[in-house]
């Protein structure tokens, strides 16, 4: 049999390049992943990274994803904008080879804390507070409320809370969609139960509590709304006010009511006040009055409107005219002492008093026809032994006293014609700060 050598040879080749085809087959190896992004939490970016071998073609799916697909080898950051469970979906292939890997995850929901807090009735204690959850995206709340009852809750719309106690406090709401944790928070600023209370408190012209009387009804309520006074005598100026006066005509005792609302409570207190009968007399006790060389430090005038001494520097325009006593004293020996006339200070070595008005003094009782014991300045509880006197008469005009006679009772009679009397108890020698003690009893200004 002649054998075909051509034939032989096409076999050869044949087997040859079979076989060279064969081992440059390459294997398509399917490796991606992605980048752990820093929250699960919607609108979230994927950042891929492909790590595919023996591949010369790629077709991404990302769904729900923008983009949606892709024909790149590395596609990038791709964005997701809504909660779900999505699938990646790589195809690779060469020539000879084709494959497919899916991976598969879950975003969680965007969440939007936000609560209303609404405080009932009013900001006073016991309060009620209702809560509003507006909060968008969470599964899960933790509630906390300080001090508050309940203390705490995981409703989605937790029930009324009560506040006993004043002051601040935070209302906190934690939530999760699951995986995450969001938190925000308010401050409430309650004020205290109301507590009522108010006194009593006479004028300046009335602190010896005689009649006629006006009195100030100081209010130191907390925590009120409305006010309703009364009183079982005396005529209250108005009686709707926070606070207000009040003014007895006549002596006794009255009792002074107070009612008070907040549309939360109402409270009722009541306070006493006696008014004594009409002495017409002003009684100060203890007055220290320097001598010239002390009244700048210690003070040389008095006045028994203010009833207050006045040192140099006290004295202006606007309270000179009150001014209606001076002492003048030469020295610490009180060798030469007397009571001067507002008017004839700069004449005393004192500045001029702005406004001055003149007083009458009796300043040596033993120089003139008037009689005017110690005992009788004791004895006087009223203004009666004063009225019929007549001081301005019998002004001692520029006579002068010393300390050999202790006490010394001196009259006096002001520009507003009250009538007075001084008892000059001690003279106290301190040098430039020698002083006299002194009572004084003076009439008051009619009203």
């Amino acid at each position: 049999m002649k054998f075909n050598a051509t034939l032989l040879a096409s076999l050869i080749i044949s087997i040859v390049t079979l076989s060279c085809y064969k081992e440059e087959e390459v294997p398509v190896i399917i490796d991606f992943e992605y980048i752990q992004p820093e929250s699960y939490t919607v609108p979230v970016d994927l950042t891929l990274v492909n790590r595919t071998s023996g591949a010369d073609f790629y077709r991404w799916t990302f769904e729900g994803a923008s983009p949606t697909t892709s024909d790149d080898k590395n596609p990038g950051t791709i964005s997701y904008d809504k909660a779900g469970t999505y699938t990646i979906k790589l195809e690779a292939w060469n020539d000879t080879q084709r494959n497919t890997k899916e991976i598969t995850f879950t975003l969680d929901s965007a969440v939007n804390v936000a609560f209303d807090v609404a405080v009932q009735v009013n900001d006073f204690v016991p309060a009620t507070v209702k809560i509003t959850n507006r909060t968008r995206g969470a599964s899960s709340y933790e509630w906390t409320f300080e001090g508050g009852t309940p203390a705490t809750s995981t409703e989605m719309n937790p029930p009324d809370v009560r506040f006993d106690s004043p002051g601040e406090h935070t209302i906190q709401l934690r939530v999760s969609n699951g995986r995450e944790f969001f938190s925000s928070s308010k401050t409430i600023v309650l004020k205290p139960a109301m507590a009522i209370d108010f006194s009593i408190i006479p004028s300046f012209e009335d602190e010896d509590y005689e009649a006629p009387l006006t009195a100030n009804l100081q209010n130191s309520t907390i925590s009120a709304l409305r006010y309703a006074w009364s009183a079982t005598g005396g005529v209250i100026d108005n009686t709707t006010a926070e606070n207000t006066t009040i003014y007895f005509e006549n002596p006794g005792t009255y009792t002074v009511t107070l009612q008070t609302e907040n549309d939360k409570d109402v409270q009722t207190i009541q306070r006493t006040i006696t008014v004594k009968p009409n002495t017409n007399l002003y009684i100060m006790e203890d007055v220290k009055l320097a001598i010239s060389a002390g009244h700048t430090a210690s003070g040389s005038f008095y006045s028994t409107k203010l009833r207050q001494v006045l040192k140099k520097g006290d004295v202006t325009a606007e309270n000179g005219s009150l001014v209606d006593i001076v002492f003048f004293g030469i020295n610490s020996s009180f060798s030469y002492s007397r009571f001067i006339s507002p008017d004839s200070a700069s004449k005393y070595s004192f500045p001029a008093i702005p406004g001055a008005t003149h007083t009458a003094f009796i300043n040596t009782l033993e120089s003139s026809a008037i009689s005017f014991s110690e005992t009788q300045f004791d004895a006087m509880m009223n203004d009666t032994p004063l009225q019929p006197i007549d001081i301005k008469s019998n002004d001692s005009k520029i006579s002068f006293f010393n300390s050999t006679v202790v006490p010394r009772v001196v009259l006096f009679e002001t520009g507003d014609g009250r009538k007075g009397a001084i008892k000059v108890k001690s003279f106290v020698a301190d040098g430039s700060q020698s002083y006299i003690l002194l009572d004084i009893k003076v009439q008051k200004l009619k009203r």
